[in-house]
């Protein structure tokens, strides 16, 4: 690939740097929104089918594992993350040739690194189970949901990478192409699997790599369409300092999706002395709470690339305008979204799981939940801005705070101070804690914008 730009890449550019930043953000958030939504969805389809087989036994199964699905995702949002944004500053700078070689390094990386993820949980199978929060009765039904998981690990990694670097080129709908199609069919195979062919808790297992499989190809057809960077692997350099960007680029992702599989063990632990039932009203409040927030997410998705591609270009004015457009946007919907979630929240839980005592359980941590989800439109994109211009401390620092710096030691305080209210109401509290915290990073990093933006001015 030359330095200079090809007529659909050059049409890019123009796009990300020219067009007002709300329609631009709206436009590039659509496919962002329907995959994260979609996703949530089918994340949320093996908790719906698993409940169908009346044991709080299978479905606290599926929520002890999310935890290590969580640490899955992690992997694969790092290199993702890492290497998209140095992506997106580089196509800002119109340097194609670094962008292209990034994106093979990303993508190898995370391949290798699910393969060892699952030979290595394979190996220690029990152990890991045990570790992840599995209670002596749920046990068989974990090491039977985890074991299929883990061959999935490869593919659901590198996924997450191909979607992510589409993403922070621009091309979104590629992405979106490729992860509903794997959503639609997992939501198919689910009860295929399970009831039909007998497989139980298994079967869900088996629904969800065969899906992520399916999204893995479509994703890797995707990138070689559209002017999008191509994958091979005559590109993949092995040099430092490329690993360098992808950590700095990374870590804040690595860091908040590894803290939120650490929460959810603490919280699974927490929550073990009362019951399964205890734990599987959690693991539903979980799926339930990443829907809500998924398209708040979605939105935040479509900001990245207008974020990176600007920032990059220097028009440091745009990435201001963006943040604020997208945090007034963000805080609106999720303030309607928590009333909403709040008034319905027994409803919502029995959707799940219609036992009593999971429904009680369920409905208290919703509701504390729901009290505080408004403030993540700061949280999230303070955090999205952050990790895209290269501001790694600050990002890691806020991406560590909601669900490690606060929630972890939270869990534990609140429940013995006050038993299952404490658990329930931890991350509302964590969540108030973390935008005390991120409201000043921010507000710093808008600042230091400001004198860049007046540099350039006076250049």
């Amino acid at each position: 690939m030359d330095d200079h730009m090809d007529e659909k890449q050059e049409q890019k550019f123009h796009q990300m740097t020219e067009t007002p930043v709300s329609r631009l953000i709206c436009r590039l958030a659509v496919p962002c929104i329907i995959s994260m939504l979609v996703t949530s969805f089918y994340n949320m389809a093996d908790t719906f089918f698993v409940g169908m087989l009346k044991s709080n036994s299978a479905t606290g199964a599926v929520g002890v594992v999310f935890s290590l699905m969580a640490i899955i995702q992690a992997v694969g949002f790092f290199f993702g993350h890492g290497s998209g944004n140095f992506i997106s500053r580089e196509l800002g700078k119109q340097n194609y040739e670094d962008a292209a070689n990034m994106a093979s390094t990303g993508f190898f990386a995370a391949l290798a690194a699910g393969g060892l993820i699952c030979l290595l949980g394979q190996l220690f199978l029990e152990p890991l189970a045990m570790l992840l929060g599995s209670t002596a009765t749920i046990l068989p039904y974990t090491k039977a949901y985890l074991r299929v998981i883990l061959f999935g690990a490869p593919w659901m990694t590198s996924s997450l990478v191909l979607n992510n670097q589409l993403r922070y080129q621009g091309s979104a709908a590629y992405g979106m192409v490729g992860i509903t199609s794997g959503a639609v069919l997992n939501i198919a195979l689910d009860p295929l699997l399970i009831f039909t062919a007998g497989l139980g808790v298994a079967g869900a297992a088996w629904a969800t790599i065969i899906s992520q499989f399916v999204s893995f190809c479509l994703l890797l057809i995707g990138c070689s369409r559209g002017g999008n960077l191509h994958i091979h692997i005559s590109r993949v350099q092995l040099g430092p300092s490329w690993y360098i960007q992808i950590v700095r680029g990374g870590l804040p992702s690595l860091a908040r999706q590894g803290l939120a599989s650490v929460a959810t063990i603490c919280l699974n632990r927490a929550a073990g002395p009362y019951g399964d039932a205890a734990i599987a009203a959690m693991g539903v409040v979980q799926r339930i709470m990443m829907f809500s927030a998924s398209a708040m997410i979605g939105f935040g998705q479509g900001f990245q690339p207008v974020c990176g591609f600007n920032y990059g270009a220097k028009l440091y004015r745009r990435v201001k305008d963006a943040f604020w457009f997208c945090v007034k946007s963000a805080t609106l919907f999720l303030l309607a979204v928590g009333v909403l979630g709040a008034l319905f929240a027994p409803r919502l839980i029995a959707l799940f799981r219609d036992d009593p005592e999971v429904i009680q359980i369920g409905t208290m941590a919703l509701r504390f939940q729901c009290a505080t989800l408004c403030l993540s439109g700061w949280i999230v994109m303070t955090n999205m801005m952050l990790q895209t211009i290269g501001k790694t401390a600050g990002a890691t620092f806020v991406a560590m705070s909601r669900q490690g710096i606060f929630f972890i030691p939270l869990v534990y305080l609140l429940s013995r101070a006050l038993g299952l209210t404490g658990v329930e109401m931890t991350q509302s509290v964590s969540d108030i804690l973390t935008l005390l915290c991120a409201v000043p990073v921010q507000l710093h990093a808008l600042r230091e914008l400001d004198a860049l933006e007046r540099g350039e001015r006076e250049q």
